[in-house]
């Protein structure tokens, strides 16, 4: 019996076409299942290479209010196929051609306009999200928020972020290896689909798809965004950040002349909680452990929770002390925090993607040595300075 162009063997063999019809179902659910990650969040890793969103313009212009100064119209046609709206004479497209070094931007015509629309979108709201989708960046943007007080919501979606990645890609890789046994069975046992390139396709799709499921989790290992564990004495910094305002060198005070920012001492607790020995919130419960430790003459076991690979050198001194980069700019709005979470990912393309942004004062005495630069920057051959300028996409500076 033929039916739309597929054979069965017995027509009356009603496991034919339940079997047949399960195995598209399968198909369906692996391409909801993979494609549960922000569709505009995903596409706009193709523009990241060549752009940012309030960054300062990197090989094209800042993105930063495009949809404002474009008709979206325009937009659509030229992220689609920007040679062809120049090629059509388009004034604007031509200056923006020549305004950036005539470098011609790579076509997109797999997106679509709704795609594209999505993407602006994206843009348009900082680097975050359309509302009603949840991403890592809505929410970290979302907790410097003066409006925030009530962050339980933040809290529980940053709690559900730390499994959601994980469980996707496990779905989509049992789907996957699910659906390449199906096609091999019934492709040399069963038999019930007799256009062999039905199978080939599947298993094709399934390797390829289950590949980037494995590059994916591979990329991820040693990684720990959103990592929260539980600390020995509940310590607020909402409380001691926030609401009392001590400043985190206060307590963290190696952060500008070493290394590691450091973990504080006990005798640091006890500069304030020598008098301070009751909370409004726990009590003297947590604040009685700090004098058990000085009595037994035992440190407190504090877990740190931001960690990065052996492999990496990290100087908190020269970024702190030199780069004047802010806590928060890596460590999230801790002011705002309970149980310290890690809110980035502490991956190197985070990394480079703040080097290749970063402005650096080149009046600062640590880069006299920097003599070619300087001769750059006075002759106007170079009108700013970032990190990458003087070796912050160099390997070696990271991993020596």
């Amino acid at each position: 019996m033929i039916v739309n162009g597929f054979v069965f063997k017995n027509p009356l063999n009603t496991k034919g076409f339940l079997s047949f019809g399960s195995l598209l179902f399968l198909l369906f659910f692996t391409s909801l299942t993979y494609s549960q990650t922000a569709e505009a969040e995903k596409n706009f890793t193709i523009c990241k290479a060549c752009h940012t969103i309030g960054g300062g313009k990197l090989v094209g212009p800042d993105l930063k209010g495009v949809t404002e100064r474009r008709d979206e119209a325009w937009l659509i046609k030229f992220i689609q196929n920007s040679q062809e709206v120049i090629n059509s004479g388009d004034p604007i497209a031509i200056q923006v051609f020549e305004e950036n070094n005539k470098v011609p931007m790579p076509p997109n015509p797999q997106l679509s306009d709704e795609q594209v629309k999505e993407l602006l979108l994206y843009i348009k709201n900082g680097g975050k999200l359309p509302d009603g989708v949840v991403s890592k960046e809505a929410i970290t943007a979302a907790s410097t928020e003066d409006d925030l007080e009530h962050s339980a919501e933040v809290e529980e979606a940053f709690t559900e972020m730390k499994y959601d990645d994980a469980r996707h890609l496990q779905t989509t890789f049992i789907v996957m290896i699910v659906l390449i046994v199906i096609s091999l069975f019934d492709l040399l046992v069963t038999k019930i689909v007799q256009q062999k390139w039905i199978h080939i396709v599947i298993i094709l799709i399934s390797l390829i798809i289950g590949g980037e499921v494995v590059f994916v989790s591979a990329t991820n290992l040693g990684r720990q965004q959103f990592y929260q564990p539980e600390q020995p004495i509940w310590f607020s910094h909402k409380i001691h950040a926030g609401q009392n305002q001590i400043d985190c060198q206060y307590c963290h005070f190696t952060a500008d002349k070493s290394l590691h920012a450091g973990i504080p001492p006990t005798q640091v607790c006890l500069n304030c909680h020598n008098q301070v020995k009751t909370g409004k919130i726990t009590g003297e419960v947590e604040i009685a452990k700090i004098f058990e430790a000085v009595n037994s003459n035992q440190p407190i076991e504090w877990i740190k929770v931001h960690n990065l690979p052996d492999h990496v050198y990290f100087n908190h001194a020269q970024h702190v002390a030199i780069g004047k980069v802010d806590c928060e700019e890596c460590h999230g709005q801790v002011e705002k925090m309970d149980e310290i979470i890690q809110v980035e990912d502490l991956s190197m393309g985070w990394c480079i993607k703040c080097h290749r942004t970063r402005e650096i004062n080149i009046e600062n005495k640590f880069y006299d040595q920097y003599t070619a630069l300087h001769e750059k920057l006075s002759s106007g051959d170079l009108k700013r300075a970032t990190v990458v300028d003087i070796g912050g996409e160099g390997c070696q500076k990271c991993h020596y």
